[in-house]
């Protein structure tokens, strides 16, 4: 009888216990980020604490942007840009699937495979250099890239501004936002990088519990949050308000291709790749700058399990979460992803 005593008690206080840590847990996180928990941050790196999404940096100027939006727009989604006639920058970047393609690599001019896989271009404003491997400066330098690659919109940009201007639709879209029909590669690479500047990512629940809604996330998901700032180290290189640190690390598998090396030529960048941001991570798969990942179970518990080999980024690392570790991490990365916003598809000029 004393056994049974003893036993329901110490039942009791374990209960007690996990109930407690749950709730207190909660209530740590109800607090404003500032009074957080001391995330797990290697020394030296630069970060900032997880935050709401900032606007995008055309918010004020929507409107006297309108025309040359208008225009960055019909030309995002016109398949004459490309060779073939057959592929846009739309193809590889569906607003209805976040602005993906949901292949693991690219499908390109006549079916040719791409090295690497589809990023999605939401919240592409934010990043300080574009493409897996950086070689772009920004939006407007990353438009030329897929048209005039061989195996992307195998196309000549001479060649796109001879099809352009025998639009006259297009002549009075680049009046209507340039002041002027003169129709040259510049002037539409930039209407379509203004465009890309207004892809943003919709609030998501953790931005709703961030400002004010505690009930916004559930008890798995608040678990996740504290794993990913502490034990599982996520923050280390997805941290602020965009889940990216805008840097470029080997993350040890990088299938023998070379990466940031191929812009920097310094053999220390071998195999490194920008750090997506996980906005809407569980809507932009497959994963990885190769499409390696079909899930988010599988990377997280690769990551969990891993023996990383030489030249992988020191701040990688076995994290061993265990079974419900890895659920909760999970349901915090489905937390911090959101639905693309509606979308209206242009009707081209003609």
């Amino acid at each position: 009888m004393r056994k049974l005593i003893v036993i329901t008690l110490l039942s009791v206080i374990v209960l007690f216990s996990v109930s407690f840590t749950k709730e207190n847990l909660r209530n740590i996180y109800s607090r404003p980020s500032s009074a957080w928990p001391k995330p797990f941050i290697d020394e030296g790196v630069i970060w900032q604490e997880l935050g709401v999404l900032p606007p995008g940096p055309l918010e004020k100027q929507m409107d006297s942007l309108k025309a040359v939006i208008e225009l960055g727009k019909a030309l995002f989604f016109d398949t004459r840009l490309s060779g073939s006639g057959k592929i846009s920058c739309a193809t590889c970047h569906q607003p209805e699937l976040n602005w993906t393609d949901g292949k693991v690599k690219s499908i390109g001019h006549e079916g040719a495979v791409t090295q690497r896989n589809s990023p999605t271009i939401q919240n592409s404003w934010y990043y300080n250099r574009l493409f897996w491997d950086g070689r772009s400066r920004d939006l407007q330098d990353q438009a030329f890239g897929p048209i005039n690659s061989e195996t992307e919109m195998h196309s000549e940009m001479p060649e796109v501004m001879r099809k352009l201007r025998r639009v006259k639709g297009y002549k009075e879209l680049f009046k209507k936002a340039f002041g002027d029909e003169e129709i040259d590669p510049f002037v539409m690479t930039e209407a379509i990088a203004t465009f890309e500047k207004t892809i943003s990512s919709r609030k998501s629940r953790f931005d709703e519990f961030l400002e004010g809604n505690k009930k916004a996330l559930n008890n798995s998901e608040v678990r996740g949050l504290h794993l990913f700032r502490t034990k599982a180290r996520c923050i280390n290189c997805h941290n602020g308000p965009l889940f990216s640190d805008n840097q470029f690390h080997n993350r040890g598998f990088s299938n023998g291709d070379v990466g940031y090396y191929k812009v920097t030529h310094i053999e220390e960048d071998m195999g490194k790749f920008k750090t997506p941001s996980l906005r809407d991570v569980a809507r932009t798969g497959p994963w990885m700058h190769d499409g390696q990942f079909n899930s988010l179970e599988q990377i997280i518990s690769q990551y969990s399990i891993a023996k990383f080999p030489p030249g992988t980024n020191p701040l990688l690392r076995t994290i061993g979460l265990t079974d419900r570790e890895q659920k909760d991490l999970l349901a915090f990365l489905k937390a911090i992803s959101a639905p693309p916003l509606a979308f209206s598809k242009p009707v081209l000029p003609e």
